[in-house]
């Protein structure tokens, strides 16, 4: 049962890692290998932040972080005129050099006290399953809420102007919407997303490793 639960809980933290994916991929349809780098980007300044005592300023922290990494793709791709697999492979690559120089160390502890779940789990008196249970309770909550907040933004004209940006990007231009601040944009919500989703799994697992965020996509 604690297997399955255990699971679950995962899958709710990286269910956001997927959802930033899709917007790159299937709204954007852009293939951007960024995820790679901005994953660990945000795990990285979540883990210092809470390793510093700041576990609540961690997350909307990591979460510019990831915007500001998927910023500098998608200036590569539109300013530089980078192709944009390559753009993401540029941003990848020095997001690694960023994270190790950041967290001066390979694998960085947060401490048992500056975790969020934890801070969770101090608030009831639970055994271990039920630590669990809660645990997947509250990913299932922030998961969903994120959910919801990014299908009402792409319900608003910029969300429409970026998934039509995506679809027909020769018709945006035409009806003087400015295409490449649609792709800035989609770019940095879609990173923003992914980074969410390290800084989440840091607080779930307690440390943030450089290698954590290898074969995200």
């Amino acid at each position: 049962m604690a297997l399955y639960v255990t699971a679950l809980q995962e899958g709710f933290l990286y269910g956001l890692l997927a959802l930033g994916v899709y917007i790159s991929l299937r709204v954007l349809n852009i293939p951007d290998l960024t995820t790679e780098g901005s994953f660990g980007f945000g795990a990285a300044v979540a883990a210092i932040l809470a390793a510093a005592g700041h576990p609540f300023v961690s997350i909307p922290a990591a979460f510019l972080a990831g915007g500001c990494a998927g910023l500098v793709t998608g200036l590569l791709q539109t300013k530089l005129k980078i192709h944009p697999v390559l753009s993401g492979i540029v941003t990848m690559n020095g997001l690694y050099t960023v994270n190790l120089m950041a967290m001066g160390t390979t694998n960085l502890s947060i401490g048992t006290g500056n975790s969020l779940f934890k801070l969770l789990y101090g608030l009831f008196t639970l055994d271990p399953l039920q630590k669990k249970i809660v645990g997947a309770a509250a990913s299932a909550v922030i998961a969903a809420l994120v959910l919801l907040a990014v299908i009402l933004f792409f319900k608003t004209h910029m969300g429409m102007c970026i998934r039509a940006t995506g679809d027909n990007p020769a018709m945006v231009r035409a009806s003087s919407i400015n295409a490449d601040a649609m792709k800035l944009m989609g770019l940095s919500l879609s990173n923003a997303l992914v980074a969410l989703s390290g800084a989440l799994i840091v607080h779930y697992s307690g440390y943030s490793d450089i290698n954590a965020s290898a074969g995200t996509l």
